[in-house]
């Protein structure tokens, strides 16, 4: 590409090229992440902070242990404590990508006996979560994300 000695000005259009390419790539990598961020998860922290302890002290006094997986397109939710599957909950949430809100799905559950369940529509597995907004019988609100497997 060059040719003959490098000089002044071939030394500085090879070291600005360096820097344009660096520029560009951090440019590019900013307004990606700006893009793809989901929003905001409350509108003011303070004022979501002055009921936190109490609130996750009810939610563990539920005592649930949940999971979640899709098998043949449908999400499934399994709440589980000391006496067993939970029947009495109402069950939503959105279904979704960590990162963006392109493939987001709200849904509720129906238990059929022993899980939670809903079809949903997944193009292709990898990374998905479900915000679980679940209020038990007594009104308590559990509110969790789960990581989602998929399972054949």
């Amino acid at each position: 590409m060059f040719k003959g000695p490098i000089t002044g000005p071939k030394f500085f259009a090879i070291f600005a090229s360096f820097f344009i390419v660096i520029i560009t790539v951090n440019v590019i990598m900013a307004m990606q992440a700006v893009g793809t961020f989901p929003g905001l998860v409350v509108r003011n922290s303070y004022v979501a902070s002055q009921t936190f302890d109490a609130e996750r002290a009810a939610q563990q006094a539920l005592g649930w242990d949940t999971s979640a997986y899709v098998l043949d397109h449908e999400l499934i939710v399994e709440i589980v404590n000391a006496d067993g599957a939970v029947p009495d909950a109402t069950v939503v949430g959105i279904f979704g990508r960590p990162t963006q809100m392109r493939d987001d799905q709200d849904v509720v559950l129906e238990f059929d006996g022993a899980v939670y369940r809903t079809p949903i529509h997944v193009s292709e597995t990898g990374n998905w979560d479900f915000r679980m907004q679940a209020t038990a019988a007594d009104g308590t609100p559990f509110h969790q994300r789960l990581k989602v497997d998929f399972r054949n």
